[in-house]
């Protein structure tokens, strides 16, 4: 039997791949992350075990142990669906997962699904590239310690989109580095809040008061000339949960 590693897309199972609500509606039992639309839960069987393992402040469902649980359960031979947010394989820790899954013999696979880092932007009337204001995209996490984070100030390229996910916590200091690095006080910046849910909502500024921004996380920022492009006309979202 196979474990499936499924891309829950970034918000209403309208935006699942039809592979990913078929596997779900044959699963016996679903392992699921934080932050997973009810729309998309709902494609789950009512006979199967939903075993949630997401990731709180305090909670000890670390990735070990969450590797270990899919391993046992690959090994009793049921169909395993290990349901993640997103795209697995983007920074989505599927790829561990997929490691653990190998290195006990089990077999495998991975059902893509959308990555908020493009499909939050799109649902805010923002392109990520653009012909004349952005020749390229740029996708990093936000999150990580002092040791370990990334040096925004070396990233700061005009041109360049630059998208964040897991960010809100810190933008203050990713603004900050931004500025040191030589983006112009007044490069637009967007963020958008529960994209493609019906409680989206989507915040715009300047780098310079990105740290003063209310945002709501989870949340995606994006930094940019295109940030500046979002539409009033952005999609009806709360129709698709409809």
């Amino acid at each position: 039997m196979t474990v499936a590693l499924i891309g829950a897309g970034p918000g209403t199972a309208d935006l699942l791949t039809l592979k990913a609500a078929r596997l779900l509606a044959e699963a016996e039992v679903v392992v699921v992350d934080r932050l997973i639309d009810q729309s998309v839960l709902a494609l789950i069987s009512p006979e199967a075990e939903v075993i949630d393992v997401g990731k709180k402040p305090g909670s000890s469902n670390s990735q070990e142990l969450i590797n270990e649980l899919l391993v046992t359960l690959g090994r009793r031979g049921a169909k395993v669906v290990r349901l993640k947010g997103g795209d697995p394989f983007v920074f989505g820790r599927g790829y561990e997962e997929a490691l653990a899954l190998e290195a006990a013999g089990l077999a495998w696979e991975v059902v893509p699904g959308v990555s908020s880092s493009l499909a939050a932007p799109a649902a805010a009337g923002i392109p990520v590239t653009h012909r004349r204001l952005a020749r390229g995209v740029l996708i990093v996490t936000g999150t990580g310690t002092n040791d370990d984070h990334l040096d925004f100030a070396r990233l700061a390229a005009s041109g360049i989109t630059l998208v964040i996910l897991m960010g809100v916590a810190r933008r203050a200091e990713l603004a900050e580095q931004l500025l040191a690095g030589g983006l112009a006080t007044t490069t637009p910046v967007a963020a958008i809040s529960n994209a493609w849910t019906a409680s989206m909502t989507v915040t715009v500024g300047d780098l310079q008061e990105l740290g003063a921004l209310e945002i709501e996380a989870p949340a995606v920022l994006v930094i940019g000339a295109v940030a500046a492009l979002g539409t009033a006309a952005v999609l009806d979202v709360a129709a698709l949960n409809r």
